[in-house]
């Protein structure tokens, strides 16, 4: 529970950066029209599935893992209660999807400060240990029954939503 406190708070803060930036006219906002409303949730959450791959890949490096990383794999069956007890360096780090892309493509202000609700929904999906979908094969899954493998076993099904680039990047099994 405190690991989750802390973690809220650090997500809560990670706006302020953007504000700032805005604010110095360092980020160039897009006018609030839904077409960039919509365009932008969905780069930011093909960019989050970027960037969280990056993160949890280094999460499992021998020294992350020992010290960092473990906080969020002692849940060894996802929850919802899981989805932010992490490491306060993991959290900050987790947190850093939209400063990593607005100062370089510009997007709604309604887009970023919207997508953290999306993230989340999305993390939920993800900790919820549901099977979404039909369960057979496992070319496209999604959410719940990757991250559950991920949780238990600890290796393999890095990414956050898709598994795009645990296929692109992972060395096949045998």
């Amino acid at each position: 529970m405190g690991h989750s406190l802390k973690s809220i708070f650090i997500f809560g803060f990670s706006s302020l950066p953007i504000i700032y930036l805005i604010r110095t006219g360092v980020i160039e906002l897009l006018p609030n029209t839904w077409v960039n409303i919509l365009w932008g949730l969905a780069l930011l959450t093909l960019w989050n599935e970027v960037h969280f791959y990056v993160v949890h890949r280094i999460m499992h490096l021998k020294p992350m893992m020992q010290h960092i990383h473990y906080i969020h794999h002692r849940s060894t069956v996802p929850t919802v209660y899981s989805v932010y007890s992490f490491h306060w360096l993991e959290a900050f780090l987790l947190s850093t999807v939209p400063l990593t892309i607005v100062p370089f493509i510009p997007f709604s202000i309604v887009a970023v400060f919207l997508y953290p609700t999306v993230s989340i929904l999305l993390n939920f999906a993800g900790h919820c240990n549901y099977r979404f979908g039909d369960g057979k094969g496992d070319s496209w899954r999604l959410f719940g029954t990757a991250h559950h493998e991920h949780h238990s076993k600890g290796r393999k099904n890095y990414g956050f939503a898709l598994n795009l680039l645990d296929k692109l990047f992972s060395k096949p099994t045998k």
